[in-house]
Parts: structure tokens; C-alpha cells; sequence
């Protein structure tokens, strides 16, 4: 026996959407996702830029291929909203974008633009060796940032809103792009005017590599959890992650405290630690939250979600 055709009542929420139809119908075994298919098809908008939501509650409508017409409370003339959430970009596009900036600056900072940004200096000396070496490490960071984004990370959402990109680029092009490079650079800095004790010299590289190491590995991990083309999440496991929520982010942490040792100890780099730190922290709370909501008595509750014994 055929499933019943169910007629959905559509309205729009906010500004109207050109070509909207007032109905549609779909079998009642019909996955939601086909009802987004239907309505982006009819209004020529992206699947990723409108959002279902049923009138009676506001609940959201995902678009998914397991969750159904029927299973999402949707009956004949059941009403629901659709909003445009304005252009949108690919979330991949977003951390392209985002990395590419502290990527480049240091370089640009460093050999081409080092004339013009430290014009007021008596004498411009060569890059020194440390100085060198940070615009190496920060070039390792972001190229494996940029790897990763194309080649690891599985993203739940495909897309955000396009006027976002300006407001998520200017954390890493002016705080870990031009922040660090214009202070760590400079004529006088202390990669230039002070012998940097070996002791910390080595140490930094050293955190510097096992940070960006095992960053790498919690990446692998929470890729694998992640089926391609699904949104679905596992609980994760393994290194770093019986002791924290997020050990990506506390490795993460490790990495640039590595940074700022060969740094000389620079003001700039540490700012930039206590930020991302303080974001970090707050995605990992989130994050923490979500785990224990999701997953219930299956999840380990941790006490910690970044940084092992302190927060």
C-alpha cells in the first residue's frame, strides 16, 4: 500500500522569497531533505540557504535524508516557515579564507613590506635567524591549518551566512597575521636584540612540533568519527582524550607556546595565546555539553575541557 500524500502549508518568515509556492505535497515517508529539495527547487534559492521550522513550535526542520514527513510531526495542512538566511559560503571556503591571511603576512611582513612598515627605524637589518625561524613556524602552522581544512576536516554544516567572513577572518589576519608579524619583526624586537637562551630555544620547537603533531592526530580522530557526507558524531577516544574535551584545542595551545618561546617571549604571540585560548575554551564548554546531552551514560564526563588540570 502506497504511504498517504501529505499537503504542507508554506509560509514565509521574515522577508518574502520570489517563487515561493503556498504548498507542497510529499508522501508521508518522504525524507525532510526532499523538502528542501522541493522548495529550493521552486525558488531558485540554495538548499543551504533557507530554514524550515514548523509554525506550531518553531522547531527545526533538519535536512536530512533519516529524518521523515511524518516523523518530524508534519501532517496534512501542517504549516510550516521558511526563512532565507541571506548568501551563503561554503564552511571550507570560510577556513581557506580564514588561514590564508596569516599564511602570507608574515612572509610579506618579513621580506617585501619591511621597508615601507618599519620606515622610521635608522637602519633596517636583515631578518634575524630567530626571525626567520618564527615566519617558518607560522608558515608550517597555517599550510597544515590549510591541509587539513581541504583534505581532514568533515564539516556538519555546509555552508554560513557570506557577511560572516569578515568578522571570522579578522581573529587570524589581524591577531595571528599582522599582530605577531609587525612585533616579532620589528628592528628591535627581542628575536633581533637579545641572544635567546638555548634552553628555550629548544624547548619551543620541541612543543612546537609535538603540538602540531598530535593537533594533527585529534583531527584524524574526530575526522574518522564522522562517516563522509553525514552529520552523524561517535564519542571520541584516544590520545589526549580521556584527560580533556578537546585536547585539538590544548594541543593547539602547546603549539603556540612553542611559538612564543623561540619568539623571545614576545608580548604579541602571548596575546594571541589568551585569546584563542579563551574562544577555545568556550567551543570546548560547548562541545563538553553537547557530549553529555547527546551520548548520556555512554559519555565519560570530563572535568576538564582544555587544559588538563586547570579549566
Amino acid at each position: 500500500m502506497a504511504p498517504p500524500i501529505v499537503t504542507v502549508v508554506v509560509q514565509p518568515r521574515g522577508k518574502s522569497i520570489k517563487k515561493l509556492p503556498k504548498e507542497v505535497q510529499l508522501a508521508s515517508n518522504a525524507s525532510t531533505q526532499e523538502l528542501y529539495n522541493s522548495l529550493a527547487e521552486a525558488s531558485g534559492y540554495s538548499i543551504h540557504r533557507l530554514r524550515i521550522t514548523k509554525a506550531t513550535d518553531r522547531a527545526l526542520i533538519p535536512n536530512s535524508k533519516e529524518s521523515t514527513i511524518e516523523a518530524s510531526g508534519l501532517g496534512e495542512k501542517s504549516v510550516v516557515h521558511i526563512k532565507d538566511l541571506g548568501p551563503q559560503i561554503a564552511w571550507q571556503t570560510v577556513f581557506i579564507i580564514e588561514y590564508l591571511g596569516p599564511l602570507l603576512i608574515p612572509a610579506l611582513f618579513l621580506f617585501p613590506l619591511r621597508p615601507y612598515l618599519y620606515f622610521n627605524f635608522d637602519t633596517i637589518p636583515e631578518p634575524s635567524d630567530l626571525q626567520l625561524l618564527v615566519c617558518g613556524l607560522l608558515t608550517v602552522h597555517f599550510l597544515k591549518r590549510e591541509y587539513e581544512t581541504i583534505f581532514v576536516h568533515r564539516f556538519s554544516n555546509a555552508t554560513m551566512p557570506a557577511r560572516n567572513i569578515v568578522k571570522n577572518s579578522g581573529h587570524y589576519w589581524l591577531l595571528a597575521g599582522c599582530n605577531i608579524a609587525y612585533w616579532v619583526f620589528r628592528p628591535d624586537a627581542a628575536a633581533v636584540t637579545k641572544q635567546l637562551n638555548p634552553v628555550l630555544l629548544y624547548t619551543g620547537l620541541a612543543l612546537f612540533v609535538f603540538g602540531e603533531l598530535a593537533n594533527f592526530n585529534s583531527h584524524l580522530v574526530l575526522r574518522d568519527l564522522r562517516r563522509p557526507g553525514t552529520t552523524e558524531r561517535g564519542i571520541p577516544s584516544g590520545f589526549g582524550f580521556s584527560a580533556v574535551t578537546c585536547p585539538n584545542y590544548f594541543f593547539e595551545v602547546v603549539s603556540w607556546v612553542g611559538v612564543y618561546l623561540v619568539s623571545g617571549l614576545s608580548w604579541s604571540v602571548l596575546f594571541f595565546i589568551v585569546v584563542a585560548s579563551a574562544q577555545m575554551a568556550l567551543w570546548a564548554q560547548k562541545k563538553e555539553r553537547r557530549y553529555r546531552k547527546e551520548f548520556g551514560d555512554k559519555y565519560k564526563r570530563k572535568r576538564f575541557v582544555i587544559l588538563p588540570g586547570l579549566f
